[in-house]
């Protein structure tokens, strides 16, 4: 995999073979946001009010608006207003926020962490912006400035009034001087509506600061985001994904070897043939019964998950013609009397049947003993009547380095490699007769009888 581009099949084969083991860290990535909702991001609750502006506002002086909400002037206002304990303008900036709506709307939000101090800071927020918006605006919020207002449109609509009087009295269309009198005083009446008029216009602020709190802030009814789901769905998810990112980063840059012709480099030995070894997955590397060893079967490590899926083989015949073959080439490469130590690297449980299978397809010629080495720090016997070492493994589970500690060790021991011989995995056909199925038993029974000693 290490040139191979990601594909979705790789990523179907870690679901497939490390699902324990992703399903356990996704509890554990579950457990994670839980914990962190609880100590770092505790739940918090927004409530939001709405203001209303009348008039005419352009877009720039609602954004405008926005930021005098949520200015450091307004929110010292609510600070001092709520009374707080331990909380002041500054603590209370990143807990409020205001934006522009449709219909000349200023929403303001505040967040806190139960649902009745939202809804109070919320309310307190338009409150406090409401007030010091008009104040700006040049409007006040005054009850006495509103009465001397309402109290000069009084008297202006009295002085119209009392000039539509004088001018009925005035004898109009009877003397020059009564025609006079009522020009004069319909003047008059003009200029003072074109003096209220200007003045009006004059002041168009106070017209629009007018501001209107549409009521007070509805009670939250849900924590705000990131709520404890989302972090546990978050945390959850994460750890999934980081979990397939490390087996894919684990995977390109491993070092296995899994060609033969590096194989055969590895070790400095050409490969006399591939034999097959029935099963349904691949082998375990390790055999151990520790606590870490079944901890690593609970949770399917124990299997190396970027393995190739077993592929269908022929019949039990066609399988043991493999052996044979590689019995046939040794007899032809080695002088009588052909003696082998078959060298297995530890905890290859494919390699290890293999060379059980090839010790009983011998049947003595040559003469096949099998020795199980540590790849962690190999040692083999030292040579006595062999004529060198045959190495048996399965591709994809042992590096450069580790092959070549084993090499070093035959070379230690005295035995000069022969060959090499790499073992897989294939699936056996369901179809087999019953007859070759009995003699598959036998073989088998020979097989683990005479695997760890000499035929001889």
């Amino acid at each position: 995999m290490n040139e191979d581009t990601i594909r979705l099949v790789t990523i179907g084969r870690i679901l497939r073979r490390r699902w324990r083991l992703l399903a356990v860290l996704a509890v554990v990535g579950a457990l994670f946001g839980y914990g962190t909702s609880v100590l770092l991001l505790p739940p918090r609750y927004t409530a939001e009010a709405s203001v209303l502006l009348p008039g005419q506002w352009e877009d720039r002086e609602l954004l405008t608006q926005v930021d005098i909400a949520t200015s450091s002037a307004v929110v010292d206002r609510v600070a001092a207003a709520l009374d707080w304990k331990g909380v002041n303008g500054p603590a209370l900036q990143k807990d409020v926020s205001a934006k522009a709506d449709d219909g000349n709307i200023i929403k303001v939000s505040g967040t806190a962490d139960t649902p009745a101090r939202a809804q109070r800071l919320s309310d307190q927020l338009a409150q406090q912006f409401v007030t010091f918006a008009t104040r700006i605006a040049g409007g006040s919020t005054d009850p006495a400035a509103d009465t001397a207002t309402e109290a000069l449109r009084k008297q202006v609509a009295e002085t119209n009034r009392r000039i539509t009087d004088l001018a009925d009295a005035a004898n109009p269309g009877q003397t020059v001087e009564g025609v006079q009198a009522r020009t004069e005083l319909e003047g008059l009446r003009t200029s003072l509506q074109d003096a209220m008029k200007k003045l009006e216009e004059a002041n168009p602020a106070a017209a629009k600061a007018s501001m209107v709190v549409m009521g007070p802030a509805p009670a939250p009814t849900g924590a705000a985001a990131p709520t404890r789901t989302q972090l546990i769905a978050g945390g959850a998810l994460l750890f999934f994904l980081l979990a397939v990112v490390g087996h894919l980063a684990a995977a390109r840059v491993s070092r296995r070897l899994r060609g033969e012709p590096e194989i055969a480099a590895a070790l400095g030995s050409p490969i006399l043939g591939s034999v097959d070894v029935p099963g349904e997955r691949p082998g375990r590397r390790t055999e151990s019964h520790g606590a870490r060893a079944r901890l690593s079967r609970l949770l399917g490590t124990d299997v190396p998950w970027d393995a190739p899926a077993p592929l269908h083989s022929g019949d039990e015949a066609e399988r043991r013609i493999r052996y044979r073959r590689v019995c046939t080439r040794l007899r032809e490469q080695l002088p009588a009397p052909r003696r082998l130590l078959v060298v297995v690297p530890e905890g290859d449980e494919v390699a290890r049947l293999a060379a059980g299978q090839l010790v009983a397809e011998a049947t003595g010629d040559p003469r096949l003993r099998i020795v199980e080495v540590s790849v962690d720090r190999p040692i083999v016997p030292d040579r006595e009547t062999e004529s060198g070492a045959l190495v048996v493994l399965s591709a994809g589970d042992w590096t450069a380095a580790e092959l070549g500690g084993i090499a070093g060790a035959c070379a230690d021991g005295g035995h000069e490699l022969v060959g090499v011989v790499v073992a897989g995995t294939v699936r056996t056909r369901p179809t087999e007769t019953a007859d070759r199925l009995s003699d598959d038993a036998t073989l088998t029974f020979a097989v683990h009888g005479r695997a760890t000693g000499d035929p001889a």
